[in-house]
C-alpha cells in the first residue's frame, strides 16, 4: 500500500515537473505562441461559429421565426433525402468522381516529382516547374470554358477526331465522357501544385545515398525504390489520408460550370444538388440536412482511412 502510494505521488511530481516545464516554455517563447492567434480567431469565426447554423438541419426552418424559433422536426430531412428517388444516383455519382479522381490523381504529382527529382540543370528545372505549375493558376471559370471550346463539335480535339473517324464526339453533353474530362482535366490543372510538397521532401534526401547506390551498381529504378521512395512515404501516407477522408468534399464550381441538361445523370453530385436545393430553390433546412449528411460520411471515411494507413505504415498516421 505505501510503495502504491509512493508511485503515485511520483506520477504526480512528473505531470507537475512537466506541465511546469511546458508553462515555461510557453513563457519563454510568447512571441511565436502570439502568430498563432489570428489563425485561431479566424478558424473559430469561420469554422466553429457557423457550425450554429447547422441546428436548422433538424428544423423546419423558416427565415421569418429565426433558427431557434422555427419548428423542431428531428431527422425528417435526413429521411427525405435519403428516400428520394435520386439519392442513389447522386451518391454514387459524387463517389465514382472521388474514388476515381483520387485513384487516377494522386500518383501522378509523385511521378511527376520524381522526374522533376532526376533533372540536373537548376535553370532547365525552373522553366519545367514553372510550366506545370501555371495551370493551379487557372481559374475554373476559365478551365471550364477551355473544355467547351476545345471539345465543342467544332474545337480543335474533335477537329482531329473527325480527320480520322469522320464523326465528332459530344465529350460536354455525353453523360458517359463526363467523369473522365473532369478527372482528367483537374489532374492536369492540379499535379503539378500538388508535386511541390513531394520536390522539397526529395531535396532533402542526402545525395551521397545515391552516389554510394550508383558505385554498388543499384540502377535508376532501384535507387527510386529503395531511396526515393522510402523518403516520400510519411507524407504519401498524410496526403492520402486527407485527399480519402476529403473523398465526398466535391467543390460545386468546376461541376456544376461543366454541367449541362444532357450529362446531368452522371454530373449530378451532392454539392450542385445542395446549391440548387438550397441557393435555387430556398429550401435551405433541407440543403443543410444534406451537407451535415455529406460531412459526416467525411469524417467516418477519415478515421477509417487513418486506421487502416497506420496499420499498413507502421503505426504511422495523421493522428
Amino acid at each position: 500500500m505505501a510503495n502504491l502510494i509512493v508511485q503515485k505521488r511520483g506520477v504526480r511530481a512528473s505531470e507537475t515537473k512537466k506541465r511546469n516545464h511546458w508553462l515555461s516554455y510557453m513563457v519563454r517563447n510568447y512571441i511565436l505562441y502570439l502568430f498563432l492567434v489570428p489563425s485561431i480567431i479566424l478558424t473559430v469565426i469561420f469554422k466553429y461559429v457557423p457550425m450554429y447554423g447547422s441546428i436548422i438541419a433538424f428544423k423546419n426552418f423558416s427565415p421569418r421565426k429565426g433558427i431557434m424559433g422555427s419548428e423542431w422536426v428531428g431527422f425528417e430531412h435526413f429521411q427525405r433525402f435519403l428516400s428520394s428517388p435520386n439519392f442513389y444516383d447522386i451518391l454514387m455519382n459524387t463517389l465514382k468522381l472521388s474514388a476515381y479522381g483520387l485513384i487516377l490523381g494522386f500518383p501522378v504529382p509523385i511521378i511527376l516529382a520524381l522526374m522533376l527529382n532526376l533533372i540536373r540543370g537548376a535553370k532547365l528545372k525552373k522553366n519545367i516547374q514553372l510550366i506545370v505549375y501555371a495551370p493551379n493558376f487557372i481559374s475554373v471559370v476559365v478551365v471550364a470554358g477551355m473544355l467547351f471550346v476545345f471539345l465543342s463539335p467544332t474545337g480543335i480535339v474533335n477537329v482531329m477526331i473527325t480527320t480520322f473517324t469522320g464523326k465528332p464526339i459530344s465529350f460536354m453533353t455525353d453523360p458517359a465522357y463526363f467523369r473522365t474530362v473532369y478527372i482528367l482535366s483537374g489532374i492536369w490543372q492540379t499535379a503539378g501544385w500538388s508535386s511541390i510538397i513531394y520536390v522539397a521532401t526529395l531535396s532533402n534526401v542526402d545525395p551521397q545515398l545515391h552516389d554510394a547506390a550508383t558505385i554498388d551498381g543499384a540502377s535508376l529504378i532501384k535507387r527510386i525504390l529503395h531511396i526515393d521512395l522510402p523518403a516520400l512515404k510519411p507524407v504519401m501516407a498524410v496526403l492520402f489520408i486527407l485527399a480519402a477522408g476529403g473523398i465526398m468534399s466535391i467543390g460545386y464550381e468546376k461541376a456544376f460550370l461543366m454541367q449541362t441538361a444532357l450529362n446531368t445523370p452522371t454530373s449530378e453530385i451532392i454539392a450542385t444538388y445542395v446549391y440548387k436545393v438550397g441557393l435555387q430553390s430556398g429550401d435551405y433546412a433541407y440543403s443543410t440536412a444534406i451537407g451535415l449528411f455529406n460531412s459526416v460520411i467525411n469524417v467516418v471515411l477519415l478515421i477509417f482511412v487513418n486506421t487502416v494507413v497506420k496499420k499498413l505504415n507502421e503505426g504511422e498516421g495523421l493522428y
